[in-house]
């Protein structure tokens, strides 16, 4: 289950900004998370509320942005919705496609105090 160490790296970004900034708690945090980087919902979720027990992330309220896959053809210029990192072209089914979206996974925002 990769993520699991997925949240543990969230964890250490947000115990070092925090120590950076001398705080003692995150009441917020934003993240990032495209549709198309493979992050399993309910895993996720499930390694969340264990990883934070008794951690800076403890109270924290959880905004997660999930950016939708867009892909562009490489051959008919076409831009589409991906819902799989493997989707072909909609309009010429080429399976060259250069994604522009959907693939995000940062920390994009904190709140300590």
């Amino acid at each position: 289950m990769h993520e699991l160490s997925i949240v543990m790296s969230i964890l250490d970004i947000a115990q070092k900004q925090a120590n950076k900034a001398q705080a003692q708690a995150v009441e917020e945090i934003e993240l990032e998370i495209g549709e198309l980087t493979g992050i399993e919902k309910m895993s996720f979720d499930f390694a969340w509320k264990q990883a934070i027990r008794g951690s800076i992330l403890e109270n924290v309220e959880l905004k997660i942005i999930r950016p939708l896959g867009i892909g562009k053809c490489m051959d008919c210029d076409e831009v589409f919705e991906m819902k799989q990192i493997f989707d072909a072209c909609p309009i010429c089914k080429s399976p060259f496609v250069a994604i522009k979206s959907g693939k995000e996974l940062r920390v994009k925002s904190l709140v300590v105090t």
